[in-house]
């Protein structure tokens, strides 16, 4: 049947099937598939490093779920109010993922931004004031990222990396156990950070030299932005070689394996493979 055999209703009221298109759209305003895998790395971290061998009604406690909304709703806040933003720079490097100003309004967009966020941090309050004290700083690191730090060199890349080791915190903070990996886990969460940001910051320079940002590959260049992520890397390499060193005296090769396998060789084949600038290296907003 064709569109203009459909009843003149139809248009004054659009059918259900027009739905998913819209809640996959809020979906990837709020980066579901970031917020999931955040749920399960704070969940596996509790499960194995906090609290190991204990019951599942253990680890499932209220308590902790309660933290765990509280950092997906700043989470999901701080991703609305990134496009809130970045519209314009978005329209160049990722028109197709385009949602604030198309599928949601800019005003609800910060409304749920604001709304997001002051859940997140009530909620984390009420379960201790240290939590709440964590989540609020992130929330305005996420909002300072947001509307200044992005377009300035390293800044933006810190903030982010920053908060992605407050992430891995979160459960330590609540339980306060004094297990020294977890404190290892979120400093390589940050080195990584660093550098997938970084490397994002170069893929990302076109629509950002149009609208203002000192990014690092356009104030330094490509090349240069090359060895400051290989720094991070190297440091990040280091680390998890300390680590499998430690693991081998204990002789827990299952774990030494894994870290071998799965993270220690895929960071030492890991190369940029984005093109050079054609001026030798250097890109100038």
């Amino acid at each position: 049947m064709s569109a203009a055999s459909l009843p003149s209703s139809a248009h004054r009221n659009p059918t259900p099937a027009a739905e998913p298109g819209r809640l996959r759209q809020l979906a990837q305003l709020i980066r579901l598939p970031n917020l999931l895998i955040m749920a399960l790395c704070l969940l596996l971290e509790r499960a194995s490093l906090l609290l190991p061998g204990a019951q599942w009604r253990v680890v499932l406690a209220p308590a902790f779920g309660l933290l765990a909304l509280a950092a997906l709703s700043i989470a999901a806040g701080g991703y609305i109010i990134n496009d809130y933003y970045d519209v314009k720079i978005d329209a160049i490097n990722r028109p197709d993922r385009l949602v604030v100003g198309r599928a949601v309004n800019r005003r609800h967009a910060m409304l749920a931004h604001i709304l997001l966020s002051g859940l997140g941090v009530l909620v984390s309050g009420a379960l201790s004031p240290l939590l709440g004290l964590v989540n609020l700083g992130s929330a305005l690191l996420l909002w300072g990222y947001s509307a200044r730090f992005k377009r300035v060199a390293l800044i933006g890349n810190l903030s982010i990396a920053t908060l992605t080791a407050a992430l891995v915190l979160l459960p330590e903070l609540q339980l306060r156990t004094g297990v020294t990996s977890v404190w290892l886990y979120a400093l390589a969460a940050l080195l990584l950070t660093m550098v997938r940001e970084i490397v994002k910051d170069v893929e990302d320079m076109r629509g950002d030299a149009q609208h203002d940002c000192y990014t690092l590959p356009i104030v330094w260049g490509v090349v240069r932005t090359k060895w400051v992520a290989g720094f991070f890397l190297l440091c990040l390499v280091v680390l998890v070689g300390g680590v499998l060193a430690r693991t081998t005296a204990m002789e827990r090769w299952l774990l030494t394996t894994w870290l071998l396998g799965l993270v220690l060789l895929p960071l030492l084949g890991w190369h940029t493979t984005y093109a050079e600038p054609t001026d030798g290296g250097t890109l100038r907003a």
